[in-house]
């Protein structure tokens, strides 16, 4: 079931790659519009990670295994 939704979501992601590289090249009304609507959500994931990010939520402070033990 988990390869049917990642698989769902990278045909998403590589139609919306498409569709932004077709619209840069004068497509169709509904290419543009597809590729509006790719641009906003890449912009909007890229300001949630980032305000994450900011507010400590996404660090990776804790239970690495490099300490600095030497047996």
């Amino acid at each position: 079931m988990i390869v049917l939704v990642l698989s769902a979501v990278l045909v998403l992601v590589v139609g919306g790659c498409a569709c932004i590289w077709w619209a840069e090249r004068g497509g169709p009304r509904w290419v543009r519009v597809v590729a509006l609507v790719t641009v906003t959500i890449g912009k909007v994931l890229y300001e949630v990670d980032r305000r994450k990010r900011k507010s400590g939520w996404g660090g990776s402070g804790g239970s690495g295994s490099s300490g600095g033990s030497d047996d």
